[in-house]
């Protein structure tokens, strides 16, 4: 980790990203790529609100990081098991490759990492 949390400057107002890190170090996918990663429980009452809040945090986030520090690439952490029924509904899948979310698809029991989308 190089940044927990990593803060960020949008407009006036400071904000703060879960995690920033070397991709290298959480798994060695790809080499040396700066990332940040907000991590979302998604255990409210509605998944659809769970996800518009994540998705309108995510841009936000995404929109700082573009003016901030453009090299560092933008991942949404999501339970496997929210991401299994939730994403399952190719409407939202779509939805969030139109916005281009970058989804870490973590376990939260074991804990580990299931897969990354880009």
């Amino acid at each position: 980790m190089t940044h927990d949390p990593y803060k960020i400057i949008m407009g006036r107002r400071r904000g703060y990203i879960d995690l920033g890190a070397e991709r290298e170090i959480i798994a060695a996918e790809k080499a040396n790529q700066k990332i940040a990663i907000e991590i979302k429980s998604f255990v409210g009452n509605s998944d659809l609100d769970n996800f518009e809040d994540a998705l309108g945090q995510f841009l936000l986030y995404w929109k700082a990081l573009k003016i901030n520090d453009p090299e560092r690439v933008l991942y949404l952490a999501v339970p496997v098991g929210f991401y299994e029924r939730f994403f399952d509904d190719a409407f939202f899948m779509d939805v969030a490759r139109s916005f281009d979310v970058k989804m870490l698809i973590f376990d939260e029991i074991e804990p580990e990492i299931k897969q990354w989308i880009s």
